[in-house]
């Protein structure tokens, strides 16, 4: 018989001991008592330590009765009832969390694993089927989200992996072995990553202990894919002195003494209350502010603004911001509540490094950043160079390599110095390539002796690649150069490059890696690469050896 998975959403607890006794004593009793909950040890059942929570949210009213009742002017009434259960069980040393109903509600926020669903979806997503991605730009309080019912490759996604923290991604499971991709009827399933786990787990109490085991050995043994690293470059601030001395810039901050960026943003995970909410109330040194319709940043700031210096962050975290369901804010009407700090996001700069506040924790972007962007630059990378190209003969220029490459006899077609005009460029035009591969690949060559000259070849390659994909003047005009080119052919009359090669070769022929690259070389290529794929382009870059000046005198071919 088939085993029944369902989705569900796990959480890994952190600082909770693997024993039901630490399990409860991280619970809220008053919100137990509330919610007349009952309480099940399920260590015997399920093999594991574990307990269940069950109980129920309950409401005199539905909070959209009372204007329901003023429009209608009928005596409507009914109370709102909300399940909630919560299973907490130990794998290891390791607790988790699965709520039914509203029994998420019961699970403590500050003991969430917030990188945990991420470890997981960055390691067993399919990173060619993507369908929804949640990502925050730091400093800027933005969160985007995208979703892409039908899948695709994460690299059509734009995300600056660099400037951006992926808060949530979800995709197509490849490759892991739960119950749900079990037997001889596995399903293809998804999961999406996050602060928690989302996607089928197990019904039966044994396959979904089976089923968690798994996940946590993914998470502790294998490492990210390859195109999806970029979600843990993310740099979390763990040394005590190090956060102690960024609350204290914080402070000052938020007294409005010193340069820094505040900005508001949702804590990870709570998007749905956000839009849900019809009202929020914000609660500074004990004191509750009015009642507003969305989230008040300028009345928060102002309320901690005259706090004593070195109290502020502090202020901060004791407040309370509460989002209600309905626009009256009644108490039973609460959707959510968490402490102030949770929705501030800032800026900081301290010893010329950049730190970012998100969700109550510290990170750094700076190292990230440059750890990103070189192993990208290093999988674009060919190395060592093709055989396909021969060595620049040192005496030689740029024309006279592509004619060199030309005459190797494999069916390039050098393209040097022949122009193409287009609608942007009515002088002398735009050059194209280089050199056309026979399969219809466009190569650009360059000798850089510093980074400007790098920085004008990517420039070239989106201005070519630009005009023929959006300007037929353009696409006729290749066509034409091409099929008059001595050895030439007639390319498709819906002809557009798929493949761009970067054939470089770096002072004196020093070997093309990503430590030999320039830096600034190094972003504007990974850029460059980014806009291409997203235009259906990929691109590759060979380096090139130089072998010393043979003495030959230059072609004098016509160009």
């Amino acid at each position: 018989m088939r085993s029944i998975t369902t989705q569900r959403t796990l959480y890994r607890l952190m600082n909770v001991g693997p024993t039901v006794e630490d399990m409860l004593d991280v619970l809220d009793v008053d919100q137990l008592t509330a919610i007349d909950a009952t309480l099940d040890d399920l260590t015997d059942d399920l093999g594991v330590p574990a307990i269940v929570i069950d109980g129920e949210f309950v409401k005199s009213e539905a909070g959209w009765y009372a204007n329901l009742r003023r429009t209608t002017r009928r005596q409507f009434s009914r109370r709102s009832v909300n399940p909630a259960s919560l299973l907490m069980f130990a794998v290891g040393d390791e607790v988790y969390a699965i709520g039914f109903g509203q029994g998420h509600r019961l699970i403590p926020d500050r003991l969430k694993d917030k990188r945990f669903g991420l470890r997981f979806a960055s390691r067993k997503i399919d990173s060619q089927e993507v369908n929804d991605l949640v990502r925050q730009t730091p400093g800027s309080g933005k969160t985007e989200i995208t979703l892409v019912p039908g899948g695709a490759s994460v690299q059509t996604f734009g995300i600056e992996e660099y400037a951006q923290i992926i808060r949530t991604i979800g995709g197509r499971l490849d490759g892991v072995k739960l119950t749900v991709s079990s037997g001889s009827r596995a399903r293809v399933s998804s999961a999406q990553g996050g602060v928690g786990l989302r996607l089928h787990l197990g019904v039966e109490g044994a396959n979904l202990i089976s089923d968690v085991r798994e996940i946590s050995r993914v998470c502790r043994e294998e490492s990210p894919r390859p195109d999806l690293e970029f979600v843990e470059y993310v740099t979390q601030i763990t040394d005590p002195d190090l956060v102690t001395r960024l609350e204290q810039a914080l402070d000052v901050i938020l007294g409005g003494l010193d340069e820094g960026r505040v900005a508001g943003a949702v804590p990870a995970g709570r998007w749905d209350d956000y839009l849900a909410a019809r009202a929020f109330q914000f609660r500074v040194k004990g004191t509750s502010g009015p009642v507003r319709d969305q989230f008040d940043l300028t009345y928060l700031l102002d309320r901690v603004r005259v706090q004593r210096d070195g109290t502020r962050v502090e202020a901060l975290r004791k407040g309370k911001v509460i989002l209600y369901e309905d626009a009256r804010a009644r108490g039973d009407d609460e959707l959510w509540m968490c402490n102030a700090l949770r929705w501030v996001e800032a800026d900081v700069v301290l010893d010329e490094r950049r730190f970012f506040l998100l969700d109550e924790e510290w990170y750094e972007v700076g190292p990230a950043y440059l750890a990103t962007v070189r192993a990208q630059v290093e999988r674009l990378i060919v190395s060592p160079a093709t055989n396909d190209l021969p060595a620049w003969d040192l005496g030689h220029d740029e024309h006279r390599f592509c004619e060199d490459i030309e005459d190797k006899g494999r069916g390039y077609l050098c393209m040097d110095k022949k122009l193409v005009r287009t609608s942007l460029h009515r002088g002398n035009g735009v050059e194209i390539c280089d050199v056309l591969y026979p399969d219809g690949t466009l190569m650009m060559a360059k000798r850089a002796y510093r980074a400007g000259a790098l920085s004008h070849l990517l420039k070239q390659v989106v201005v070519a690649v630009q005009a023929l994909q959006h300007d037929p003047e353009a696409l006729a005009g290749f066509r034409k150069k091409v099929a008059q080119a001595p050895g030439g052919w007639a390319l498709p009359d819906n002809y557009q490059p798929k493949k761009v090669v970067l054939a470089i070769m770096l002072k004196d022929g020093t070997e093309l890696t990503a430590d030999t690259l320039f830096p600034f070389a190094q972003v504007a290529l990974l850029h460059t690469a980014k806009v291409l794929q997203s235009w259906g382009v990929s691109i590759q870059v060979v380096g090139v050896h130089g072998r010393p000046c043979t003495c030959e005198p230059r072609s004098s071919r016509a160009a």
